[in-house]
């Protein structure tokens, strides 16, 4: 017997006893006046066993059979041994149609040994920012490189992530390697379906922001170059801000370690990456963790008089050779002849390399394919990059090279010659 039963019981005497009224004993065992009279009636025949509740000791009603617990603990051993209790919990649900929340699957998983419950830390705390008040406002951007086939495929992918900061509406793709273009494909997806937002979240990395020799705010007066992303953004009128650690991205940086708990589980193969992210994971997504905006006022921007083509692709500017030619990476490109108008050799113009690998020059407003001076004016499949060569070593004057290769502790020629030395006996007086 607990001591609140014991004090229950003391209270039901007082009354009993008529030390106290049933009233006075009510508000102190803080029920009614009904159930006391009920306990001093049952006492005459149950005695002090009164106040102990009947079901004390005996399984709950609504505990879960002991069958569906050792179903559920073969699943997680045969199918699901790197999961964690939540996601287990859902696909048990979705595949098996068994309903057992996720508390219940980890308390289990954690007497039967599969799960080691893990202690809370102190983590460094952050100043909270509140969410943006409608869809569209914000958008966080960053990439997750990880083995997102595990041994299944290459030990390397790169993920493209955007997630609305008010809504936590996701958009992602898988692309080959984290570049300028790439991105610019995926933020193309991202405006054909959604729209312009009105600002974008990302890192300091170097396709967002130009790496600029030290010292640059104070001996150089001119404005800091940007990058072709940065260029993008200022033609589609996007606001950009950099976070000044992973944490102030905290959105983005949570919904990785979420997908890579989550999204490693069903993918395959590199072939259906993207379908099974397309049609399958991203709906469900957006179903399970996107949530109503404060407000519901659309952020998001038409496209209209955009032309994302020629915004979303590689820009320089380039002068106009007499011969009407302009270079790009080492290779001469014909500007056609319908497209020459005077004024028009040494001039300056814009040349565009769009993201399917087709060459524009932008003549005033005009939009000219170019064509190779070599014939060729296929589109090509990559985006083409110069080479990085580095410069050759050249010693300074006086400086010889014939010591290079040369070491004393490591030279075998020389230890030998030591230790023929050392046996040599020299006479007296050498």
């Amino acid at each position: 017997m607990s001591q609140e039963e014991r004090d229950r019981l003391h209270c039901l005497k007082q009354a009993e006893s008529k030390q106290i009224t049933q009233a006075k004993a009510a508000e102190r065992m803080g029920v009614s006046e009904r159930w006391v009279r009920k306990l001093l009636r049952r006492k005459r025949q149950e005695g002090d066993r009164v106040v102990v509740h009947q079901l004390k000791g005996r399984a709950s009603n609504r505990k879960v059979p002991e069958k569906t617990r050792t179903r559920v603990l073969k699943l997680i051993q045969r199918e699901y041994s790197d999961f964690g209790p939540t996601l287990i919990a859902e696909y048990l649900e979705r595949e098996h149609a068994i309903g057992v929340g996720k508390e219940t699957v980890r308390k289990w998983m954690i007497s039967a040994g599969l799960w080691k419950p893990k202690r809370a830390g102190v983590v460094k705390v952050h100043s909270w920012r509140a969410r943006r008040q409608a869809r569209g406002e914000l958008l966080q951007w960053d990439t997750s490189v990880h083995a997102w086939l595990e041994d299944r495929g290459p030990s390397t992918m790169y993920l493209v992530g955007m997630i609305d900061d008010a809504t936590n509406t996701l958009h992602a793709r898988f692309v080959e390697t984290d570049g300028a273009e790439q991105n610019m494909a995926v933020l193309w997806s991202y405006l054909q379906r959604y729209g312009r937002p009105q600002a974008v979240y990302t890192d300091k990395a170097g396709m967002f922001q130009p790496t600029l020799a030290r010292g640059w705010k104070t001996d150089d007066p001119k404005d800091k170059s940007e990058t072709q992303i940065g260029r993008a953004l200022r033609e589609l009128g996007i606001e950009w801000i950099a976070a000044h650690s992973p944490q102030a991205k905290g959105r983005v940086e949570r919904c990785f370690g979420t997908l890579q708990d989550r999204l490693v589980k069903a993918l395959r193969t590199m072939e259906q990456a993207n379908t099974h992210l397309e049609e399958v994971f991203l709906p469900m997504w957006n179903q399970r963790f996107a949530r109503q905006p404060a407000q519901a006022a659309e952020g998001h921007r038409s496209l209209e008089k955009l032309d994302l083509a020629s915004v979303l692709s590689i820009v320089q500017t380039r002068r106009v050779a007499n011969d009407y030619t302009v270079q790009w990476h080492g290779a001469k490109w014909q500007i056609p002849a319908q497209a020459i108008r005077a004024g028009l050799r040494g001039s300056r113009v814009r040349i565009e390399q769009r993201l399917d690998g087709s060459m524009v020059a932008r003549i005033d407003t005009e939009f000219v394919g170019l064509q190779g001076c070599d014939g060729s004016a296929e589109p090509r499949t990559e985006i083409h990059k110069a080479p990085r060569t580095g410069k050759r070593f050249k010693p300074s004057p006086g400086q010889s090279r014939w010591m290079t290769t040369f070491r004393v502790n490591g030279n075998a020629a020389w230890r030998v010659y030591r230790e023929q030395q050392s046996k040599i006996v020299r006479p007296p007086g050498n």
